[in-house]
């Protein structure tokens, strides 16, 4: 396997996105998080590229930032750089990206590593995946959007519990949270997430972007801006090849073949 801390693939229409650091259980360094963002916006200026793929190499996704690379004398190092610099653009570049994103965490998904998994559009995970926000245990404060996240996907009461106690939650707990969509048998993880992915690059991908861009923009929105912003959405939908083929392939009773366009 390559020594690069990032694998990126292209199979047909989908990018495969491996975080590749299996003997740390996939620790997020700066290395890592610049080539992460790099097969992000590599992905996403594909055009051939319609769905993405993201998981991790070995028994991990990720158990967050690597801590041990940091020195002791490095205890004075700003935080706030190192989020701002090689965290916050891959999460709103993949929070942003038009192309539907799966994530699979065939693993531990602690930290950062929780948040880049939240990235997803759709998460699925292995029986034996866990959950962990562990930032309060070593005295921090969730970060690379966990805190924009949780009380999104979980409600305040859960996020606040998650975020404080830092437990681990299991992959099933995590389902009936609302933080998974789909749990599976470890070894059907990677066979179930491949398949999602092939089938989200082979439907209306313009439409997905467009519900992305609706969905991102909600929490910020009242009710009558939402109610617009759908307007004007549906417009440019109606307006794409995806929608005629969509019309005609019902009409003709056929299986429709969209192009994302």
């Amino acid at each position: 396997m390559s020594d690069s801390p990032v694998l990126y693939s292209v199979d047909g229409a989908v990018a495969r996105i491996t975080l590749n650091r299996p003997d740390v259980l996939n620790a997020l360094n700066a290395a890592l998080m610049t080539e992460l963002r790099s097969a992000v916006e590599l992905a996403n200026d594909d055009p051939e590229v319609r769905a993405v793929l993201l998981t991790g190499a070995g028994r991990g996704f990720s158990a967050g930032a690597d801590l041990g690379a940091s020195k002791a004398g490095d205890a004075k190092r700003d935080s706030g750089f190192t989020l701002r610099t090689y965290y916050h653009p891959v999460v709103l570049a993949m929070r942003n990206m038009p192309k539907p994103i799966v994530s699979a965490v065939n693993g531990v998904a602690a930290g950062a590593g929780m948040s880049l998994a939240l990235c997803g559009d759709i998460i699925l995970a292995a029986r034996s995946a866990s959950f962990l926000q562990a930032f309060s245990k070593i005295g921090l404060v969730p970060d690379a959007g966990s805190t924009w996240f949780l009380p999104r996907y979980v409600g305040d009461v859960r996020a606040r519990a998650l975020a404080i106690l830092a437990d681990k939650i299991p992959a099933e707990d995590a389902q009936r949270m609302g933080l998974v969509w789909q749990v599976f048998d470890d070894e059907q993880l990677m066979p179930e997430a491949e398949k999602l992915a092939a089938r989200l690059a082979s439907m209306p991908t313009r439409a997905y972007a467009l519900i992305k861009q609706a969905l991102n923009a909600s929490g910020g929105n009242g009710l009558a801006d939402q109610l617009e912003l759908e307007a004007q959405l549906q417009v440019e939908a109606g307006r794409t090849e995806d929608f005629r083929e969509g019309v005609a392939a019902f009409l003709e009773k056929r299986a429709p073949q969209f192009k994302g366009r």
